[in-house]
């Protein structure tokens, strides 16, 4: 089966090489030359634009799309609309926000096209392990593109599932980044904790590599943090900013708009925004107050 693919970044490469040894044929487009001519020595096939790729499909075409989400997305979906014939089919497997796949799909059903929004993770390991999909959209074109979603699983019946009508495959990946936040908040407090206690000078990549097994607590996540812990345990030269993809914003928002609560989740957003700030004010607040109302030591800056 054929299967054009926009964005070759590192995680759409390896979905590319993951197709290409299940004996799918890719054809790529992405801005960067070199990326697309490494497609083509790898046995698929890399184009230089859109019209390109189009050309390149046979059949019905199914497009999958990973760029950035927001007017990346939609100007790929505006560009490629006059290229396509009816029933082609437009996948958005990159971190879209669900009410954005919802108008899509609208917008491309209207048109006589399909659109199918999958939640994608595995990030850079899934050539190897396999992705996890989360797919939402009609019937027909989830069931045509069964031989892609079961290729790039981790097996063919594990890994991947049809959620429900458009927008719900990327509702799930939302609310799986939302857990993942908290999940990592957990992990890196409770080794903050270890670390910390300094009597029992304890050694914190062995504790991951024990808790990897048979630990109620052993994951994915913590294979991952022990592999890193491996390799720098003190985490040195490592700067205190931590990015967050706006998933877990998103999740947190939902909670509210379902009066939901969510205090983990959203307690992991709030660490992580704070991380980035430098000199942090409210600290220097809470810090002053306790000064003014109980005469409690502060600390000055250089």
């Amino acid at each position: 089966m054929q299967l054009g693919l926009i964005g070759l970044g590192k995680m759409g490469g390896n979905m590319a090489e993951r197709l290409r040894l299940g004996g799918h044929q890719v054809v790529g487009f992405d801005f960067n030359p070199q990326i697309v001519a490494k497609l083509t020595q790898s046995g698929n096939v890399g184009v230089s634009s859109l019209e390109d790729l189009v050309k390149n499909l046979k059949g019905r075409r199914a497009i999958w799309i990973m760029v950035p989400q927001g007017k990346p997305v939609d100007d790929t979906i505006a560009q490629l609309e006059p290229l396509l014939n009816p029933g082609d089919i437009l996948i958005d497997g990159g971190n879209s926000n669900y009410k954005d796949s919802i108008r899509h799909h609208g917008e491309v059903t209207a048109r006589g096209f399909q659109f199918v929004d999958v939640g994608t993770s595995g990030g850079v390991w899934g050539l190897k392990e396999g992705y996890s999909m989360m797919v939402g959209g009609d019937q027909d074109p989830v069931g045509y593109l069964r031989p892609i979603f079961e290729t790039l699983a981790p097996a063919k019946d594990k890994g991947w599932g049809h959620m429900g009508p458009a927008g719900s495959g990327h509702f799930v990946k939302m609310i799986h980044n939302g857990i993942e936040y908290g999940m990592m908040q957990a992990y890196a407090e409770g080794f903050t904790i270890m670390e910390n206690k300094k009597e029992f000078a304890l050694d914190l990549p062995q504790i991951a590599q024990v808790w990897r097994y048979g630990s109620v607590v052993r994951s994915w996540l913590l294979d991952l943090a022990a592999d890193a812990l491996g390799k720098n345990p003190t985490l040195e030269g490592l700067e205190a900013w931590v990015e967050d993809s706006g998933e877990g914003r998103w999740t947190v928002v939902e909670a509210i708009d379902l009066n939901v609560s969510a205090p983990v989740i959203t307690e992991s957003l709030m660490r992580r925004i704070r991380s980035r700030e430098q000199n942090n004010f409210t600290d220097r607040m809470l810090a002053i107050m306790r000064n003014e109302f109980g005469g409690h030591a502060v600390k000055s800056g250089q």
